[in-house]
């Protein structure tokens, strides 16, 4: 399994979901997604070791992820105003994205 390609999948992936839906904020999309994976490349790159091999089941990473939640700042997208309602719901999408992505790749 190539973690750094998965990474880079799931760049690729969110940006899209996420460019997709919210059209208007496609820039500040992109610049939080990227500092959010930047931020957590490490852990997830670890947790998806422990998932492939057997040490994490998929309900112990969805709550690691979870975790994370906080860590999505979205700043840029709280600086054009959006509401915290709408910023949660973009939250959860990265999270739930993450998520299908990586046990889909992992979990055969």
């Amino acid at each position: 399994m190539d973690l750094e390609k998965l990474v880079n999948d799931l760049k690729e992936s969110l940006l899209t979901l996420l460019g997709n839906k919210y059209k208007e904020f496609k820039p500040e999309i992109q610049k939080d997604i990227t500092a959010f994976l930047k931020e957590s490349e490490e852990k997830l790159k670890r947790w998806i070791v422990l998932l492939a091999e057997g040490s994490l089941t998929k309900d112990e990473f969805e709550w690691l992820l979870k975790s994370q939640k906080d860590i999505v700042a979205l700043k840029a997208l709280q600086t054009v105003g959006l509401s915290k309602i709408r910023i949660n719901n973009i939250k959860n999408s990265i999270i739930k994205t993450i998520f299908d992505i990586v046990v889909a790749t992992v979990i055969k």
